[in-house]
């Protein structure tokens, strides 16, 4: 993403944190960040990409709670690194370096404030497939509840993606029946999966971000020897091309 600048997550037990930052002080954190090293030595390599639109808002809270569970499902053994992308306001996108300390993107998670704005989800996408061709990536999670740009354009990305091998296991929040259609899409031609993001089954979607990190560091064998029911869930969409 050419106009996309990068950040890299602060250290596990940073200062307390501002209920609201301004864009001076996330700028300011981003400056500091980048003085520490960034650490990438797991054997899998996961996108994790969020809208940040301020229709966002009202679930943010939780989406930071059960993405946070994903990280720990296998973080701790140290085998997954995560980059965290997230896009709002007018065309800001920014990336994280790959890293296996999430608790580090956790707490820069819980920084970010969402602000009004269009979806990026082509640049998520296009973003995906420059990483993947400079070192392989296993997954990309996209959580989101809207779209408005060209579905066709989506859909191009995404086919690419999944000719490389990195499937997008897409998790919408509301019902917005646009969304749902190129979500859909998106997922089937990536060879990935899509799910509802339901603040009312919270334990379910934990459970689905689990699978989604044991996948991205062992795929479909992985999820076969855990056999949880949310990794046989898995397994039933990914065989099923993302239907």
């Amino acid at each position: 993403m050419s106009d996309k600048k990068q950040f890299v997550p602060a250290r596990a037990n940073p200062a307390p944190i501002k209920p609201q930052s301004n864009a001076g002080e996330i700028d300011d954190f981003i400056r500091q960040a980048r003085t520490l090293a960034a650490s990438a030595t797991g054997s899998g390599r996961l996108i994790l990409a969020l809208d940040a639109t301020m229709s966002r808002q009202p679930t943010w809270d939780l989406a930071c709670t059960l993405q946070g569970q994903m990280f720990d499902a296998v973080g701790k053994a140290g085998t997954l690194s995560v980059q965290l992308v997230y896009f709002r306001g007018l065309g800001e996108c920014r990336s994280s370096a790959f890293v296996s300390d999430t608790n580090a993107l956790k707490q820069l998670m819980t920084q970010i404030e969402c602000r009004s704005g269009h979806t990026q989800i082509g640049k998520v996408l296009t973003h995906a497939l420059k990483q993947t061709a400079t070192a392989k990536v296993n997954a990309l999670v996209y959580i989101g509840d809207a779209m408005e740009e060209d579905i066709d354009d989506l859909a191009e990305k995404a086919g690419s993606l999944g000719l490389h091998g990195v499937p997008v296991f897409v998790f919408q929040e509301g019902r917005d029946s646009s969304a749902e259609k190129a979500f859909k899409e998106v997922a089937r031609l990536s060879k990935g999966a899509w799910f509802r993001f339901d603040r009312r089954a919270a334990a379910t979607l934990a459970g689905l971000l689990s699978a989604v990190a044991v996948f991205a560091t062992g795929g479909l064998k992985a999820l076969e020897a855990r056999g949880r029911p949310e990794d046989r869930l898995m397994i039933e969409h990914l065989r099923g091309g993302g239907k």
